[in-house]
């Protein structure tokens, strides 16, 4: 028999289990820890598989969604997108942000521009 002292540890799932482990980590290394170990990881397999391996991926995780949700699906969460964004920022953002978009459009059409002079034909 067992002593009164020793209890039966408690089974627990797998996601229980998993969350008691990350919450220990978190707490040894700190919050910081995650991201720093997840940056690492994708360093390392950008330089295993280079950098098409992250298009490659995108674009069968993106057919999944159209697969599992439908195309309509993608036009309402841009519409919530949208519609959260507005109410977040003040009226001048829409503004803004087009203004350093055709900015950065100039900036790239001078250096292609720049480019094409210089190259001998």
């Amino acid at each position: 028999m067992l002593p009164e002292d020793d209890v039966k540890p408690v089974p627990m799932s797998t996601s229980e289990a998993g969350r008691k482990g990350g919450s220990t980590v978190r707490d040894l290394y700190g919050e910081d820890y995650y991201r720093r170990i997840g940056k690492k990881g994708g360093i390392s397999l950008k330089e295993k598989r280079g950098s098409d391996y992250y298009r490659e991926i995108a674009q069968k995780g993106g057919q999944a969604n159209v697969n599992k949700y439908g195309i309509k699906h993608f036009s309402v969460m841009g519409k919530k997108g949208g519609n959260a964004t507005k109410s977040r920022q003040d009226p001048d953002f829409y503004s803004r942000i087009g203004k350093l978009g055709g900015a950065a459009k100039r900036q790239k059409k001078l250096l292609t521009e720049q480019a094409s002079q210089e190259t001998p034909n």
